[in-house]
């Protein structure tokens, strides 16, 4: 990766933040991640919900 690029984005973002609205649908989208995936692992993810095998051979 170039990270010529990345400093160019980061600096894009530094003059023209993100408004409030797309902080909290990106805290929200990433809650939701987090709640899944506290709920598979304490075991209260539903069965038909879960797949009997997996993909591959």
């Amino acid at each position: 990766m170039n990270n010529m690029n990345w400093l160019i984005r980061a600096s894009r973002w530094a003059r023209n933040p993100p408004g409030p609205r797309q902080i909290k649908l990106v805290f929200g989208i990433i809650a939701a991640g987090l709640l899944l995936v506290a709920l598979e692992k304490l075991g209260l993810w539903p069965d038909w919900a879960t797949l009997d095998r997996g993909r591959g051979p």
